[in-house]
């Protein structure tokens, strides 16, 4: 059967805690892209509020025929939500978007592009810009890796791909063993489970998705129970040969001292060593 180009789904968690209106910001990104959507999975990971219920019912009534909404009976977190979600996506691509992140308009567009040239394509993702408020007050931009590469050199040290950037192949998501709980890891722990069942990776070269930070973003970076989960997932490459003892070592050091910095420190290490500044 030929590849499909032109036919994607968007994929879409949102829990009790999410902002209405960057909810509805994030939805809009993704219906507004020059090439449209014919299937877009919202998963509500457990019971919502009103107002992000009264959101999602509008949409449904709007587009009848795109709008799929999956219920959890409750909360189970991001990569067992994700993992539901997957399942219920009609389309082999999927884009995955946050529900507080704002897309380019042509985001779809050029990853659609992309796997046309390179049809062996399993991911493509792209910078990322991090924005305060308004996409016009960007903060810093997380730059990353271009090709297969350097993506599987960077992914030994650190995560290779913008969560909310990535456009996938769901069967290659499904042959690597779907997403897992692993908290703040549920990304990073796939995109190596797909690396080592030979996905093609790229990411282009520009900001095609905007994410939202908060005073408490690089907060949650921190922490007893973000340290335990990253050590534990880190442990599991080490254990299974994807980390080298001198990739483990280097990469859980860095974020032993990173999660115990204080916030106001790793704050700052964030903006200043692991972004590029707006000013260059």
């Amino acid at each position: 059967m030929a590849m499909d180009f032109e036919n994607y789904s968007v994929l879409m968690s949102v829990y009790a805690k999410e902002n209405a209106e960057w909810f509805k910001q994030s939805i809009d990104s993704m219906l507004n892209q020059t090439i449209k959507t014919n299937d877009f999975v919202i998963v509500k990971d457990g019971k919502l509020t009103e107002k992000l219920e009264e959101i999602i019912s509008e949409y449904e009534m709007k587009y009848p025929d795109i709008f799929h909404v999956i219920s959890l009976p409750e909360n189970v977190g991001l990569g067992l939500a994700l993992r539901e979600g997957i399942n219920h996506c009609q389309n082999e691509l999927i884009a995955r978007m946050d529900s507080d992140d704002i897309a380019q308009k042509n985001r779809i567009e050029k990853q659609l592009l992309k796997f046309r040239e390179n049809t062996a394509l399993s991911i493509v993702g792209s910078h990322i810009g991090e924005f305060i408020d308004t996409i016009d007050n960007i903060q810093a931009y997380r730059l990353l890796p271009e090709t297969q590469e350097e993506i599987k050199l960077y992914a030994k040290k650190r995560n290779p791909f913008g969560h909310p950037s990535v456009m996938l192949k769901k069967s290659e998501v499904l042959a690597a063993g779907n997403y897992r709980s692993y908290y703040l890891c549920e990304d990073y722990d796939l995109w190596i489970r797909m690396i080592e069942h030979d996905a093609i990776c790229y990411n282009i070269q520009e900001p095609l998705v905007y994410m939202r930070i908060g005073e408490d973003f690089y907060q949650r970076r921190g922490g007893i129970k973000y340290l335990t989960s990253i050590l534990k997932f880190k442990t599991e490459q080490y254990h299974k040969g994807f980390y080298t003892l001198r990739d483990y070592v280097i990469s859980s050091g860095a974020h032993i001292v990173i999660c115990l910095l204080p916030n106001k420190c790793r704050d700052l290490f964030y903006k200043k060593i692991l972004r590029k500044s707006e000013n260059g």
